[in-house]
């Protein structure tokens, strides 16, 4: 039994979980929030048999596209102070960790 925990950004989430489920993976969602950009990220924690492992990852890569996206990082200070140009960032695909389970149970 493997663990997998996929951080995938909000916008993918919803389709990522329907799609997992239509496969009879059990997942469970937890909210919590980016790097960079401090935007709203999804992490699914996914109980999975290791010989399942490839067919989640490549469901996970149809679904969470990396993509390009303009954005306007603002700092810590008020807004009115300082507006930077935008910039191009590459948004969306997954980071995926496969951890090792010692022991399952399911009550």
């Amino acid at each position: 039994m493997k663990m997998v925990m996929a951080v995938v950004q909000n916008s993918d989430a919803a389709r990522l979980i329907e799609e997992l489920t239509d496969k009879k993976f059990g997942v469970t969602k937890l909210a919590s929030t980016g790097g960079f950009l401090k935007s709203g990220n999804t992490t699914l924690m996914i109980g999975v048999e290791e010989e399942r492992i490839e067919e989640l990852i490549e469901l996970t890569k149809k679904v969470c596209r990396p993509r390009k996206q303009v954005v306007t990082p603002f700092p810590g200070g008020p807004v009115d102070t300082y507006v930077p140009n935008p910039i191009e960032v590459r948004v969306g695909g997954a980071a995926i960790f496969v951890l090792n389970i010692e022991r399952f149970e399911k009550i």
